[in-house]
């Protein structure tokens, strides 16, 4: 059981757009992220009783008064419930503070701030079990929000501590039947949880096979030797023979776990199967001693096959929770920290930020962190899903649950064990499954009204049968007991989440971070794709790919000039050039009066003489005839390709030809010159991704009808990059709020769209979409916070991937909901005619088709990414 005094979620705010223009072309798509963000300062959570706060009018009055506040970082409201959350920094607001401005709104605080416990209830493992630990909860005071999960079996729970404290909470929760995890008055947070006995060998298996033993020793005397059936006992003038006892026994060895949970469903007014099911054999056992209509038989086959099915629908789900554990097990426990300068083995919850831990060669690595000494290669795949290892040098991140391949790393640690990378997927994928897909929402309301519906028929059947059929009583009694095993939505109302829970935790596994059930639906639905292109198609790293020196000046002269003019610059196109003269060792130049001249380059003096740098444009407006320029004569690679020459005088047209040319080929064109002479240009371009054609083209594959690039970029670049990438359609040159529209646009014609971005720079066109995707996501907080859907590693060939999980999701789900409402409704109409015994609506109707729809569910895990390359990059 966890306890914290504040929310657990963070802050959603989706940041505007980042892209800034400099000098150089101001339609170049700039802002390329490197997909770091400073980790903010934690952040407390105060939770607030507000009854009176009931309207929108009443928030607003609320929130402008608690923003006058210093270090308020998010206001939440909840209207229906009355609670504000407010998210602040400690340091600046404390929750006084703000209970102090939501009184002076005028709005009456009730009781203390809101405290949140999780417990585990692993025995809490279904819907009926659910059912019964939320009227549990509900009839306790002080209690204001619960969430039951029985994929995971957690219950999280606010209350008011002067109302009620963990330990009412407990004793709520056993009252309903269900045990609580490490949870005592004097335990501390994070004892040690005990390993649970197999299901198959556990108490309630073993009263199962003891009474399946008396069942088919009562079958053997009831129908193969008859005539050694002897009566050995008379109840209330009822006869009792050998089989009878037999049958008898099996119930009373069986029953007591079906009698146990029906008695708390009963006390905590749950119409569920435990309750129905009781009062079946109940129905079944006062029939043959009251009316004589012997029907021992029904009611140890009742309590027999239903304790079997309790036991495989407890194995189907802890099947389905594997697939979580499996996550929360990448992390290892323990971590090797070197403190001054001597190493020490410690739990990971007492690693601070700064400490160095010491992993070696074959070890996961404890810790998110930055290498600070030694290099290795990393097996990333538990956390981005990238199948080959990344080499790690010095400064470069890792994360807690990768694996150090081959050499010795010293690791400073970045992030707190429940901070890092890894330990916000589980919480996100644990609380995925709070947010319910529209299916979900479906499901639960239609169960609501099918048990009540069952029942009355279930009554009608015994009622009516023997005059409309012609049935004996005992008949009829068996038809209506049959009935009541059919009433219980299990399968049904399991059929949803047990598939939402299989398939995000398969995607995470794969690198693939899916923030909810409904994302996972919609995904699954999309009819067409946006894509940005920096740092989504193309790689988000610009690099020099041509130089064409001119007039008799030098590949070298011209990235020299080039080098000096952009060393002050902080645009990408003059970081990449001057990556590009480092790596030719070209010398450095005296700088002198640099000036960025906004829009169209820059200026600066060069050892004493005046240079620019900058669009075709700005040259022309320098006075410059770009018509006619002489090429130089050192028979440069790109000049051969490109140049168109004069017959004398070895010209270039850079108008009509060069610039042109690099610009269909997706490169953006910097001049250099002087006031007098152009000196060379430069080509600049971000790669388009290896993977880029393949991915559009197996998204078609999938059934995905229509593909469009979104991009700040020119006309000319932007079309280069669509034709290569095969996309439907492309938009070039959008504003953050263009991209906006952009999106709406295709929505409105093609349907729902989702939309894959950086997380960061495209937030507003990601907020808009259907879905929204964010690239490259691992250990960036505030793309895991923006985007619905985070794709972890830098990896373009997961989005196919994620579109067929979530589109065969859809299908599984529709197929399990189908089909166990299906089963059910099928032999519950058989039932009146006989065409339905007893035991089949056990086996088929309840165990048969919870195992069936979680196996069903399983399958998605099968799924896996298909490594997609074409070819195509390069510049």
């Amino acid at each position: 059981m966890t306890v914290s005094d504040e929310g657990t979620d963070p802050p959603n705010d989706r940041n505007p757009d980042a892209h800034s223009h400099s000098a150089h072309d101001a339609s170049a798509e700039n802002g390329v992220s490197d997909g770091k963000t400073d980790s903010p300062p934690e952040a407390g959570v105060t939770t607030l009783n507000v009854p009176g706060m009931d309207c929108p009018s009443c928030v607003g009055k609320i929130e402008s008064s608690v923003e006058t506040l210093d270090g308020i970082e998010q206001i939440d409201t909840q209207v229906t419930t009355g609670t504000l959350s407010v998210t602040h920094d400690p340091g600046q607001a404390d929750s006084d503070a703000i209970r102090n401005r939501v009184e002076r709104a005028g709005y009456d605080v009730e009781g203390a701030d809101i405290t949140t416990a999780e417990f585990s209830v692993p025995e809490m493992d279904c819907a009926s079990c659910a059912g019964k630990v939320e009227n549990a909860l509900d009839r306790r005071t002080g209690i204001t929000e619960r969430e039951t999960q029985p994929m995971t079996g957690t219950v999280r729970v606010s209350y008011d501590p002067t109302a009620i404290d963990e330990g009412g909470i407990v004793d709520a929760i056993e009252s309903a039947g269900y045990s609580v995890n490490d949870w005592d008055e004097s335990a501390t947070d994070g004892a040690d949880t005990e390993e649970t006995d197999s299901i198959w060998t556990s108490p309630r298996a073993i009263k199962t096979w003891v009474s399946g033993v008396f069942v088919a020793v009562g079958l053997v005397f009831e129908f193969l030797v008859p005539g050694q059936n002897a009566a050995v006992a008379s109840v209330l003038g009822a006869e009792l023979t050998i089989a009878d006892g037999a049958f008898l026994v099996a119930v009373a060895i069986a029953g007591q776990e079906i009698f146990r949970d029906g008695y708390y469903s009963t006390r905590n007014l749950n119409l569920d199967i435990d309750f129905l099911m009781s009062v079946a054999i109940l129905g079944a056992l006062v029939a043959s001693f009251v009316f004589g209509e012997a029907l021992y038989f029904e009611a140890a086959t009742l309590a027999f096959l239903f304790s079997v099915s309790e036991l495989l629908e407890a194995y189907s789900m802890d099947r389905a929770r594997n697939s979580l554990r499996e996550l929360m097990d990448l992390s290892p426990d323990e971590a090797r920290v070197k403190r001054d300068g001597t190493e020490s083995t410690v739990p990971v919850e007492d690693v601070a930020i700064g400490d160095v831990v010491v992993v070696r060669p074959g070890e996961k690595i404890p810790m998110d962190g930055e290498v600070v000494d030694g290099e290795s290669a990393v097996n990333q795949a538990p956390i981005t899903g990238e199948s080959v290892p990344v080499d790690k040098t010095l400064g470069d991140d890792v994360y807690a649950g990768s694996i150090n391949e081959e050499g010795y790393l010293e690791i400073e640690v970045t992030a707190t064990a429940g901070d890092n990378t890894l330990s916000r997927i589980v919480e996100m994928v644990e609380d995925a499954q709070s947010n319910k897909t529209d299916r979900e929402q479906f499901v639960e309301r239609f169960s609501t009204y099918y048990t009540p519906v069952v029942v009355a028929f279930a009554v009608l059947t015994t009622v009516a049968s023997p005059s409309v059929l012609g049935v004996t009583w005992p008949t009829a009694v068996v038809y209506g007991l049959t009935l009541l095993v059919l009433a219980c939505p299990c399968a049904f109302v399991i059929s949803t989440p047990v598939s939402v829970v299989s398939g995000i935790t398969s995607a995470a596994k794969n690198g693939v971070l899916i923030k909810g059930g409904s994302h996972l639906e919609a995904m699954g639905g999309v009819d067409a794709i946006a894509l940005d292109k920096t740092g989504t198609l193309t790689k988000g790293e610009l690099t020099v790919t041509d130089v064409v020196p001119l007039n008799d000046n030098t590949e070298d002269d011209v990235l020299r000039c080039a080098r000096g003019l952009e060393s002050r610059s902080e645009h990408p196109i003059g970081e990449a050039i001057v990556e590009r003269a480092t790596e030719r060792s070209v010398p450095d130049r005296e700088v002198d009066e640099f000036e960025s001249i906004t829009g169209k380059g820059v200026r600066a003096d060069l050892d004493g003489r005046t240079h620019y740098a900058g669009k075709p444009g700005f040259f022309e407006e320098l006075g410059f005839d770009l018509t006619h320029v002489h090429a130089a004569t050192d028979g440069g690679v790109v000049t051969q390709k490109t140049r168109q020459l004069c017959e004398k005088n070895r010209c270039l047209d850079l108008l009509d030809t060069v610039v042109p040319e690099l610009q269909a080929e997706g490169k953006t064109v910097v001049l250099v010159g002087t006031e007098k002479e152009l000196e060379g240009v430069i080509a600049v371009a971000d790669e388009v991704r290896p993977e880029a054609r393949a991915t559009v083209e197996r998204l078609h594959d999938l059934g995905v009808k229509h593909v469009v690039m979104l991009t700040g970029d020119n006309e000319r670049t932007a079309g280069a990059i669509a034709q290569r990438v095969g996309v439907d359609d492309y938009r070039a040159e959008l504003l953050p709020d263009e991209k906006v529209a952009a999106v709406e646009a295709v929505a409105e014609e093609y349907g729902d769209v989702a939309m894959i971005g950086d997380g960061v720079n495209d937030a507003p066109a990601l907020a808009t979409a259907t879905v929204g995707v964010a690239m490259g996501a691992a250990g960036t907080d505030t793309a895991l916070e923006t985007a619905d859907i985070a794709l972890m590693g830098d990896d373009l060939s997961r989005l196919p991937y994620l579109y067929e999980l979530s589109h065969d999701a859809n299908g599984v789900i529709r197929q399990n909901i189908f089909a166990s409402l299906g089963v059910k409704a099928a032999l519950a109409v058989g039932v009146p005619f006989g065409l339905v015994p007893i035991w089949l609506a056990v086996l088929a109707g309840d165990a048969g088709m919870t195992t069936a729809v979680t196996g069903n569910a399983m399958r998605l895990s099968r799924i896996a990414p298909t490594e997609l390359t074409d070819g195509i990059g390069g510049s």
